[in-house]
């Protein structure tokens, strides 16, 4: 199983990026979808979630309304669109996959580094 996230870099304060994770290795339409991050000195946390046909998200407080989580099925590949970035959202973001069964393994990409400055 392989999870590759990708569309990290620089933005300016008020700025977008769209990160991508492609998956392989795995029937990705039975695994329930996530973006994480880890901020320099902070835990990690789960920034958005997508159920498995995409019609059901949540968000994390910090980042409703800004952000916008898709997946596509077809291309075994799931979005994050940030909008209005702010300083606080620098941070490794990380996709996984996971299937709420017991017993059940998760899965983790490498992560992509997002850095908001001026």
């Amino acid at each position: 199983v392989q999870l590759v996230e990708s569309g990290g870099g620089l933005a300016r304060p008020g700025g977008s990026l769209r990160l991508s994770c492609a998956a392989s290795g795995l029937t990705f339409s039975s695994y329930v979808m996530s973006w994480f991050r880890r901020g320099p000195g902070r835990e990690r946390e789960l920034v958005a979630v997508v159920n498995f046909a995409g019609d059901i998200t949540n968000y994390a407080d910090s980042v409703q309304g800004r952000f916008t989580i898709s997946r596509d099925n077809a291309k075994r590949t799931v979005h994050l669109q940030m909008n209005s970035l702010k300083p606080e959202d620098t941070a490794v973001y990380y996709c996984k996959a996971s299937q709420p069964y017991v017993g059940a393994r998760d899965y983790w990409g490498q992560g992509t580094q997002v850095t908001v400055s001026s």
